[in-house]
């Protein structure tokens, strides 16, 4: 039973992390919140069941959250912030590496994410998003 806990303590402090950051991109419009979300919902359902139900019930997340688990699909609206934010990030990225091996892997790994969530189906009913989605 002990092993348990160590386990779930982890996931339980990936979780509130991401819904952090997930949070804070309802209120910052240069940060995303749908990859935040998802990597959140995960963790929680493996370290904080609490959590996780608070997610669901969230009236911005939780809309988020059923059209991924239900459909694995991603609003239009959502995918269009998560790619038109992935370009200010890598210049920046770019602008204070003092190297090109950083900007390079990042720009590999951003156009994965880019491909990934724009090959995702939209939901087949409308969701409402937030400013910073």
């Amino acid at each position: 039973m002990k092993s348990t806990r160590n386990i779930c303590w982890p996931f339980a402090l990936l979780a509130y992390l991401f819904t952090g950051l997930a949070l804070a991109g309802i209120a910052l419009p240069g940060l995303p919140t749908v990859p935040f979300l998802l990597v959140a919902a995960w963790a929680a359902s493996r370290g904080s069941k609490r959590l996780r139900c608070w997610l669901e019930a969230h009236r911005h997340l939780g809309p988020l959250l059923y059209c991924w688990e239900q459909e694995r699909a991603i609003p239009r609206r959502a995918k269009q912030m998560t790619v038109l934010l992935l370009f200010p990030s890598w210049f920046w990225i770019a602008w204070v590496s003092s190297g090109t091996a950083v900007p390079v892997a990042m720009a590999v790994l951003f156009m994965t994410v880019a491909v990934y969530v724009v090959t995702r189906p939209n939901p087949t009913q409308p969701v409402r998003l937030s400013a910073g989605e």
